[in-house]
């Protein structure tokens, strides 16, 4: 067995009642109970199972193609004054961080009998990711995507249809992920036997946000791994990752939580500006409160009323964070930042001509943030590009009148 993949943050994990500090928990209705528990009382051990363990690892390998490269990004380094190394998801798979958890999440609904899965997507990462694995497996596959989010990923939309996956719209509200997540939850309300749903992010009731979380710590893990040959120690002075709900921002800090001399800096979206009104920057802006299955952090107003976020990124475009992340932020433990659409999109183009890499639009706004920070010269930082940016060439091109 991987031992590393069961360790737990000895500070900052989950207790047993699914809480992180003040945040966490299992709020929803009661038609979901029995889901929800049988989740929660089986999904440790059935993830720590030796026979899972190999499966799981061994699809990692041979399908997705990790581990993906650490690479020390050269003139991005020259030009900043540190030494920055970038977390190369964008090479898995489908083209982002996302395949780590829907590998680990199809194999533990398999164990669970399940038949049928559906998942929310915004960007359309994890709803390609999810139409992968059940393709891989000969399960139903059924991705609700916000109205508008299936305009601006088209392409995505029609990779998930090439694999046999039916998209659903969802059509209410602000038509982008928190609708997405509503319209799935309502499914799985309906179809509580033969389902599981795959949530994306680490949000929702738990055990979902650790259930992600330990899936996708294979990228902090492999980390440390990689800086220990590259430079002869594991651990960095700062480690970076754009985060909206939150699953690949957990999994390149999980392994450093208790390394409390490594700085984890988080970068969320604030779109046309944090006070602008058209904004998802949750930590700026939102109040303690439940969305989504879990007490978190969220955008809201003073009567309780989700508050439509915006964001030029369809993946950033959530009006809440992980319970984990909101222990991170209200601890002090972690730093949560913003980057607007034009310094994310900036960014972006930055390191496609510095380093040949396009990254996705919410990878972006992670670099984004290194125009902020100031360096002495001897830091050695991780960024974690959690994606690539085929998917977002219109919206690059437009941006840019290329």
């Amino acid at each position: 067995m991987n031992r590393e993949f069961i360790k737990s943050s000895v500070n900052w994990g989950v207790n047993d009642k699914g809480y992180y500090g003040d945040f966490g928990g299992a709020y929803i209705p009661e038609m979901l109970y029995p889901n929800v528990e049988e989740l929660r009382t089986k999904y440790l051990d059935i993830i720590y199972d030796p026979s899972f363990q190999e499966s799981f690892h061994k699809l990692l390998k041979d399908y997705v193609g990790r581990p993906s490269p650490l690479f020390l990004a050269g003139r991005l380094s020259e030009k900043y004054g540190a030494r920055i190394f970038l977390k190369r998801e964008d090479l898995n798979h489908t083209g982002a961080h996302k395949i780590n958890n829907t590998v680990g999440q199809i194999l533990l609904a398999q164990r669970l009998g399940k038949k049928r899965i559906i998942a929310e997507t915004g960007a359309g990462q994890h709803g390609v990711a999810t139409a992968t694995v059940c393709a891989l497996m000969g399960l139903e596959c059924v991705v609700y995507m916000g109205e508008i989010d299936i305009q601006r990923q088209a392409p995505n939309v029609a990779r998930m249809k090439m694999m046999g996956a039916t998209v659903v719209p969802a059509t209410s509200g602000s038509k982008t992920l928190k609708d997405a997540t509503n319209e799935a939850m309502r499914d799985w309300i309906n179809n509580p036997v033969d389902t599981h749903y795959i949530i994306g992010s680490v949000v929702g009731p738990h055990p979902y946000p650790d259930m992600v979380a330990r899936f996708q710590a294979i990228i902090s893990e492999e980390t440390k791994a990689q800086l220990k040959e590259q430079t002869g120690s594991e651990n960095p002075n700062i480690v970076m990752a754009c985060v909206g709900g939150g699953s690949n921002a957990i999994g390149m800090f999980y392994h450093f939580l208790d390394d409390e001399d490594v700085r984890l800096i988080a970068i969320e979206a604030a779109g046309l500006g944090v006070e602008s009104g058209e904004s998802a920057a949750t930590t700026a802006l939102g109040k303690e409160g439940v969305l989504h299955g879990s007490r978190s952090i969220l955008m809201q107003t003073n009567d309780g009323q989700v508050v439509e976020p915006y964001s030029i990124s369809a993946g950033l475009d959530y009006p809440g964070i992980g319970p984990q992340h909101a222990h991170l932020f209200k601890t002090g433990r972690g730093e949560y930042v913003s980057a607007t659409d034009d310094e994310a999109m900036d960014a972006g183009r930055l390191l496609a001509e510095l380093e040949g890499i396009i990254p996705a639009i919410e990878s972006a706004h992670a670099l984004a943030h290194l125009d902020k920070m100031k360096f002495k010269g001897n830091e050695t930082v991780v960024i974690c590009l959690s994606g690539r940016g085929d998917k977002d060439l219109d919206n690059y091109m437009k941006h840019f009148n290329l």
